[in-house]
């Protein structure tokens, strides 16, 4: 990597010093989030652009990511295109989920039905910010997530736009599952969303998260987010977050959940789109009793880079976390995960698990998969593995002496390989959507000729 795109990039473009001061300007918003935004911007500007030497980046490479090419977006309202973009997408997440809320271009397209939240609060960030100020100064890049990871996140904490707040009070359980859609479409090419979730002692929610592309132009795309998760004593919480980018969007996100004392929670990733992923996910077991399940269905094409650093970290006894990844790639995509469970060291009675396999369907595939323990407590439990591997050529050919086409047996071996993770989904139309998803980008055309038979 040449010395130039070790510093920071260059923000000429949409992220310099002029263009935050109008964006500023645009949002028209409370004096504590202009000091905050303001913060995280002299952090990026004082942080160095990730570098090959890093041991973050050291398998993902983004020299020819430009960020002087993409500009923040302004506020605008969603137009009757926007809105017809985005129709049959929401309409069909609405006939299997109670409400949802719906972004395009980074502005807010479609609010949720409250008469249907049980006494939650769902709602655009922006609304919130302005409705709910104490509770989302409270929260917002401070527990969860903060803008000193790297200098993603601190861009992301600087100029963020869009985003859904779900708030669930003490005892209050939200029955039916909610949705959010985050889309980019038409000339839409940058989107910064935030996702918070706080869930206080005892509440109770669903919520199934999904980005996409509609209806764009072949052109590049920045997607910069953030996830922040807070579940009180007791809470339980399903959520389900689904990456399913066009392939010229560079997609960059920071997750982190922290989990109470006898909490619950369970987080299903997908990961099937964007040119190129890095995500961070973390889940910190900070209360006694408490508990995570990481679901992961990762599936790349063409040239797709997907990079997924995972971590479980126990900060209190008697906390259980079960991890499990899956991924399928093809053509000349790659993979890489990497995964860290860490035990504190009052973090006794830990019980942790986490695996990453991998079902590699061409010779110039690659999956990185790199698990990793860190133990401080002497009383634990923690368990780890990788598996990668072809598709079984005995399958293949017994399938086919009944008959079974290759490529049709290969999407059968390919639909076993993923079952076990689709089984501790509990919700059958996020199954069905990964299920569709994984065999839509199965039948896509490689770049290269398909394989013989």
């Amino acid at each position: 990597m040449s010395s130039a795109s070790t510093m920071s990039p260059p923000a000429a473009g949409g992220f310099g010093e002029a263009s935050f001061e109008t964006f500023l300007k645009d949002r028209d918003e409370p004096a504590w989030l202009v000091r905050r935004r303001k913060d995280a911007f002299a952090t990026f500007q004082a942080t160095p652009w990730p570098k090959s030497s890093d041991e973050e980046w050291r398998r993902t490479d983004i020299r020819a990511f430009k960020l002087g090419a993409f500009a923040a977006p302004l506020r605008r309202q969603t137009s009757a295109a926007d809105q017809t973009i985005l129709a049959p997408l929401y309409d069909g997440m609405s006939a299997h989920y109670a409400t949802g809320i719906a972004h395009l271009n980074a502005s807010v397209a479609r609010s949720a039905d409250s008469s249907k939240l049980g006494g939650a609060l769902f709602v655009d960030l922006a609304t919130a910010v302005k409705e709910h100020p104490e509770l989302v100064e409270r929260y917002l890049l401070t527990q969860a997530v903060t803008p000193d990871a790297d200098a993603l996140s601190a861009l992301h904490a600087a100029f963020w736009t869009g985003g859904t707040l779900l708030y669930v009070p003490k005892g209050v359980k939200v029955e039916a599952p909610l949705f959010s859609l985050i889309g980019l479409g038409g000339a839409g090419n940058v989107d910064m969303d935030h996702t918070l979730i706080v869930l206080e002692d005892g509440a109770e929610a669903t919520l199934v998260r999904e980005s996409t592309s509609l209806g764009r132009p072949d052109t590049p795309a920045l997607h910069a987010g953030a996830v922040e998760i807070v579940l009180g004593r007791g809470a339980k919480l399903q959520f389900v977050n689904i990456q399913n980018w066009d392939q010229q969007t560079w997609h960059f996100s920071r997750e982190r959940a922290l989990v109470g004392r006898d909490a619950q929670l369970q987080w299903t990733v997908g990961g099937l789109g964007s040119r190129l992923s890095k995500v961070n996910q973390e889940v910190v077991l900070n209360g006694e009793g408490a508990s995570a399940q990481v679901n992961g269905v990762l599936f790349t094409g063409g040239r797709q880079h997907l990079a997924y650093f995972t971590r479980q970290d126990h900060a209190a006894p008697h906390t259980t976390s079960d991890l499990l990844y899956k991924g399928g790639l093809k053509d000349h995509s790659r993979l890489v995960w990497r995964g860290m469970i860490r035990v504190e060291k009052d973090a006794q009675r830990t019980d942790a698990y986490q695996k990453d396999d991998n079902l590699v369907l061409s010779d110039s595939a690659r999956a990185d998969s790199i698990p990793g323990l860190e133990i401080e407590a002497n009383d634990v439990r923690c368990t780890h593995g990788a598996t990668a591997g072809r598709v079984d050529e005995d399958m293949i050919f017994y399938a086919r002496s009944r008959g079974v086409a290759r490529e049709e047996a290969i999407r059968l071996i390919v639909e076993g390989f993923f079952a076990n993770v689709y089984d501790r989904i509990t919700l059958e139309p996020v199954r069905e959507t990964l299920r569709q998803a994984v065999a839509a980008k199965l039948e896509q055309r490689a770049e290269t000729a398909r394989n013989p038979s």
